[in-house]
Formats: C-alpha cells, structure tokens, sequence
C-alpha cells in the first residue's frame, strides 16, 4: 500500500517495455471491433501515407497505463488518464516469420509524480512513452486515489 506521505513530486514511479507485434494488433481488432486495415494492411497503410501498419491508439494507451496500476497495486484507484496522441506506433513486417511469434516494436514507459494534491489525497502520475526513440503519446497523464 502506498501512503501519500511517502511521495515527492519528481519521483520516478517505475518503467516498463512493451512490446507489440502484428499478432497483437489482430488480437485486438478483433477485441475491440476496430477492423481498420491500417493496424493490419501495409498496402493500405501505405497508401494512406502511413509508414507501415500503425498499432490502435487505445491499444498503446492501455497497455502503457498498466505501469500506474501496477504501482498503486489497484487499477480501480486509477480516477482519471488522458493523453494525446502525438505520432503513431510503427509496427514493422517481421520479414518471414509468423507476426505472432514476432519480437515487435518496443514502447518504453516511464512513470513519474507530476503533482500532488494532499487535500484529495491524490497523485498525477506523469507518463513519458516513446517508440523507435519517438514520442507518441504527449501529456499522458494519470490520477490516482490514496
């Protein structure tokens, strides 16, 4: 349990790595119902002035989340999350191999204390994500309740 006394605004909460590949992307179309051929077509990706396939925005701002949750050990306490989407999540063609077993595209996660209000007992937890050595999520911060 993490006592709110116990925080510092500037405190590095933690960091993780994520890794999405082209199997993941599918897995969560079909989760999601986002059948948009950009997160599974390089033709059209293309086309559309694209790089390559692109992974789903909610896709990264879920996954990149978990580090916050997993900090405060209760998701639940997890009170507001917003971000902006800044540059897309680039997730390469695995060059012959089946795109499930793929090693992907690493999204790096760090969490920082941003803010803290001690009358609601509440702390911004800033996040700083980056692929490729790219932002892409900006101002991508979470409220949590202690």
């Amino acid at each position: 349990m993490i006592k709110f006394s116990s925080l510092e605004k500037g405190q590095v909460i933690g960091s993780k790595t994520v890794t999405v590949n082209r199997g993941d992307l599918v897995r969560y179309a079909g989760a999601s119902g986002d059948f948009n051929p950009i997160h599974y077509s390089e033709r059209f990706a293309t086309e559309v002035e694209l790089p390559s396939v692109i992974a789903h925005g909610m896709f990264t701002m879920g996954a990149v989340v978990d580090l916050v949750g997993a900090w405060v050990g209760n998701p639940g306490a997890i009170v507001d999350y917003q971000t902006r989407f800044t540059k897309p999540v680039v997730v390469e063609d695995p060059a012959g191999s089946n795109p499930s077993d793929a090693e992907g595209t690493a999204i790096e996660v760090e969490g920082k204390i941003g803010a803290l209000d001690e009358e609601a007992q509440t702390a911004r937890v800033d996040l700083t994500v980056t692929a490729n050595g790219t932002k892409v999520l900006m101002k991508c911060q979470a409220v949590v309740q202690l």
